[in-house]
């Protein structure tokens, strides 16, 4: 990416402000590029440990088959899922508060005895999918917001900041040569005058 700039004290003005506001936000990019390689790690290991409980649990009802096809489906509906916002490292990441269960009445006489017990182990696993499911969206914003932190960083590190740098090395040189042309010019002008002085 080449940086545009002009060869005047305005341009060398910008240049150095420009520079200064990136080598003030390198820092901070850095920090937040940790912090969210650090937060990755934690929701990945959160989102791996959630599958390996649903999976446990899962293996655990495989036991009770032929029980479970007597139960009914429509005993347990989710009704709503309560997911908020929560911002970590600058990026909002879902969070479950809560699961609202729609369950309609039944007669407990005409069903077998274990189906309020069931009904629990169906929400707790309806609960884990769910969990599961938001760590690893969660793992996902985190990871891309990551990536683009790392991306800014080497923007900054690699490409604009030692452009800048060079523009301004370039500008300064420029007017320090502009600035002895001129010098120079000016003694030449002097020293002819002198000389007419001295002719006259």
């Amino acid at each position: 990416m080449a940086i545009k700039f002009q060869y005047n004290k305005t341009s060398l003005q910008e240049m150095n402000k420009q520079l200064r506001i990136r080598v003030n936000a390198l820092p901070i990019l850095k920090n937040k590029e940790a912090a969210l390689r650090i937060e990755v790690k934690r929701a990945r290991r959160e989102a791996e440990e959630m599958e390996r409980q649903l999976e446990t649990k899962l293996a655990q009802q495989a036991e009770m088959a032929r029980l479970w096809e007597e139960f009914d489906p429509g005993l347990v509906q989710i009704r709503q899922a309560n997911i908020h916002e929560r911002k970590i490292a600058g990026v909002a990441v879902p969070e479950l508060a809560g699961i609202e269960f729609q369950q309609p009445a039944f007669s407990l006489y005409n069903q077998p005895a274990w189906f309020p017990a069931g009904i629990e182990r169906v929400k707790e696993l309806a609960a884990l999918a769910i969990q599961k499911k938001l760590f690893f969206r969660k793992t996902e914003l985190l990871d891309h917001a990551r990536r683009k932190a790392t991306q800014k960083v080497n923007l900054y590190e690699k490409v604009q900041i030692p452009g800048y740098e060079d523009a301004i090395r370039k500008i300064k040189r420029f007017l320090e040569d502009e600035e002895n042309l001129a010098k120079s010019a000016q003694k030449i002008v002097k020293k002819r005058q002198q000389e007419k002085k001295l002719s006259l």
